[in-house]
C-alpha cells in the first residue's frame, strides 16, 4: 500500500533536485474540492467533551471506524500525554492500522476544518499550506495565548513536511469556504465581513486568489439561526423560552450550502410545515435569499449551477449544566443584548446540527443521524431522507450515518473537526 506522505516525499524529491525558490515566488494555482481525490482524512483527537454526558471520542472513533478501510487517516494530539492515550485506544479498537498515523501538534479544540491544513497546488507543481488569520471564531483576539496556537496548527504541519506556508492577516476559516476545485468559493458575508471589519470584500477577494487560487467569490448573506454567535444573546423559541447557541461561528457555510460536483450545489431547505417556529421562519428567510443569490450566480467560466435541496433537521435542544465545558464558557461571555446569563442553573442550548455537515471521502460519505429513541418519529424520517440524497449525490460513494450530537453541542459538526488532504502532488 502507498504510504500516506508517499506523495509528499516524490514532491519534496523534486524540489530538492531544482535550484531552491523564495516562497515569494510561488503561485496558488488552485485549491481541489473535497469530492476530488484524496490522500488522507486529518483529526484532531478530542482533549475534553462539550457536555459531560456526550462522548466527542466516540464519534471521533465511529469516524475512523467508518473510513479506517478505506481511507488514509492522520489524528493529532495535543501532547504526548493525549497521543499515548489515542494510540492506545485505537490499538484497542481496531488492531495495528497501517492507515492511521498519529502527531503530536499542539492544539485545544477540535475544529480541523478551520484551523488546520489547507492543502494548496502552485505553480511548480508543488504543495504549500495556506495560512489564513484566526480570532477563535470572533471570540477572541489574534494575540490572545490559545487563539495563536490553534493559528500556528497549519504552520506546525507545514513545518513537519517541510512545505512552504503562504500567509495572510486576513481572518478566515475553512468551515467558510466551499471550493469546486475550478476556482469557485462561495462563502457568507455575515462572517468574512465580521472577522475583517476593515477590509472590502475586493480585498477580501484579492487574498482568496493570493492563497486560494480563486478565481470568482459567490457572496451569501447569513448562515443558520443557530450558528449565530452566541454572545449575542440567547434566542426566542418556539414555546416562548430562550436558549443559547453553543460558541457558533455566526454562520459558516457548511452548515446549509455544500459542492458536491463542480457545478452541482446542495442548499438547505426548511419544510413549510415549521414555519411557525421563529427559529425555522428566520431560517427560511435567510437561506431562500441564499438561494435567490445562487440561482442567478454562475461558475467561473459563466455556467449556471444545478441547485438540489436538502431537509434540516430543525432545531434540537439540549441542556448545559455547570461543569460542561461549554457551560462554563458561555456563562464568561459579554452578551450584547444585555441579557445576563443565570449562572448556577442549567440553561437551554440549541445543537449546531445539519444534514449538510458531512464529510466526503474517496469512497465514503459520512452523514449525521439525529433522532434518538424518544423523538418524534418524523425525525427518524428525515434522517433517512438526507441519507437518501447524499447517496443520490454521490452514486459511487458509500454513505454511513452517525450520530455526532456530541460534537453539534460544541458548536460544530463533523465537516467542521475534519480536513482532507487532498492528492495534489502526484502532478
Amino acid at each position: 500500500m502507498k504510504s500516506i506522505l508517499s506523495s509528499f516525499i516524490i514532491a519534496l524529491l523534486i524540489i530538492s533536485c531544482a535550484s531552491p525558490k523564495k516562497n515569494s515566488d510561488l503561485v496558488v494555482i488552485n485549491q481541489p474540492a473535497e469530492f476530488e481525490a484524496q490522500e488522507a482524512i486529518w483529526l484532531i483527537w478530542p482533549s475534553t467533551n462539550h457536555k459531560e454526558s456526550e462522548s466527542v471520542e466516540n464519534v471521533t472513533l465511529s469516524i475512523i471506524e467508518a473510513l479506517i478501510n478505506d481511507t488514509d487517516i492522520v489524528v493529532t494530539c495535543k501532547n504526548k500525554e493525549l497521543l499515548n492515550k489515542a494510540s492506545e485506544t485505537l490499538k484497542n479498537r481496531f488492531g495495528a492500522q497501517k492507515r492511521l498515523k498519529l502527531l503530536e501538534i499542539p492544539s485545544f479544540e477540535i475544529w480541523t476544518r478551520d484551523m488546520g491544513p489547507i492543502f494548496v497546488e502552485t505553480n511548480q507543481k508543488t504543495v504549500a499550506i495556506a495560512d489564513f488569520n484566526f480570532n477563535s471564531w470572533g471570540y477572541a483576539d489574534t494575540l490572545d495565548v490559545d487563539t495563536k496556537t490553534e493559528e500556528m496548527y497549519d504552520v506546525r504541519v507545514a513545518k513537519h513536511f517541510k512545505l512552504p506556508v503562504i500567509s495572510s492577516s486576513m481572518i478566515s476559516e475553512g468551515g467558510n469556504r466551499e471550493v469546486n476545485g475550478k476556482g469557485t468559493l462561495i462563502t457568507t458575508e455575515a462572517v468574512e465581513k465580521g472577522r475583517n471589519p476593515n477590509m472590502s470584500k475586493l480585498q477580501m477577494e484579492a487574498e482568496y486568489k493570493r492563497l486560494l487560487g480563486t478565481k470568482k467569490v459567490i457572496w451569501l448573506n447569513q448562515g443558520l439561526v443557530e450558528d449565530d454567535h452566541t454572545f449575542l444573546g440567547p434566542i426566542s423559541t418556539k414555546d416562548g423560552t430562550k436558549a443559547y447557541t453553543v460558541v457558533t461561528t455566526n454562520g459558516h457555510v457548511d452548515e446549509f450550502v455544500r459542492f458536491v460536483n463542480d457545478s452541482t450545489i446542495l442548499l438547505a431547505k426548511i419544510d413549510s410545515t415549521e414555519l411557525n417556529d421563529p427559529i425555522a421562519f428566520e431560517n427560511n428567510k435567510r437561506i431562500e435569499e441564499n438561494y435567490e443569490i445562487l440561482s442567478k450566480a454562475t461558475d467561473q467560466d459563466g455556467k449556471p449551477f444545478t441547485i438540489i435541496r436538502m431537509p434540516l433537521p430543525g432545531t434540537i435542544y439540549d441542556t448545559m449544566s455547570p461543569g460542561d465545558y461549554v457551560y462554563e464558557y458561555i456563562k464568561t461571555l459579554d452578551y450584547e443584548d444585555g441579557s445576563t446569563f443565570p449562572n448556577g442553573d442549567s440553561v437551554k442550548v440549541i445543537a449546531a446540527l445539519s444534514y449538510l455537515n458531512f464529510i466526503i471521502t474517496n469512497k465514503v460519505i459520512i452523514g449525521q443521524t439525529c433522532w434518538r429513541e424518544g423523538m418524534p418519529l418524523e425525525l427518524k424520517s428525515k434522517d433517512e431522507k438526507a441519507a437518501q440524497i447524499l447517496q443520490f449525490v454521490f452514486p459511487n460513494r458509500k454513505v454511513i450515518m452517525i450520530d455526532a450530537l456530541a460534537v453539534n453541542l460544541g458548536g460544530g459538526g463533523i465537516h467542521c473537526i475534519s480536513m482532507q488532504q487532498p492528492a495534489l502532488s502526484n502532478n
